[in-house]
């Protein structure tokens, strides 16, 4: 019985020179399990606002976030973007 090679994990890639390195090998045995998704905002971020809210919302929100693997401002961004872009 023929053992099977373990699946590897990604290692910290530091550099692109480290990624390209990493890339140009055979990534067969690759375990994809401990990739999570990315979800990338390049819209400029130039205005603030500041708001006060209940304390338990506030902890709500930031366990929401917490749950989804994102900062809870993100969270917070993404509802109003959800609220105000949602069939009108």
């Amino acid at each position: 019985m023929k053992k099977r090679p373990m699946n590897k994990k990604v290692p910290r890639l530091r550099t692109d020179e480290q990624a390209e390195a990493f890339l140009a090998q055979d990534l067969s045995n690759l375990d994809f399990s401990q990739f999570k998704p990315a979800r990338f905002e390049f819209e400029r971020k130039d205005e603030q606002i500041n708001m006060r809210v209940p304390k338990p919302l506030l902890a709500a929100v930031k366990a929401r976030a917490k749950a989804r693997g994102i900062p809870y401002t993100r969270f917070i961004r993404e509802t109003l973007e959800h609220a105000v872009t949602a069939s009108k």
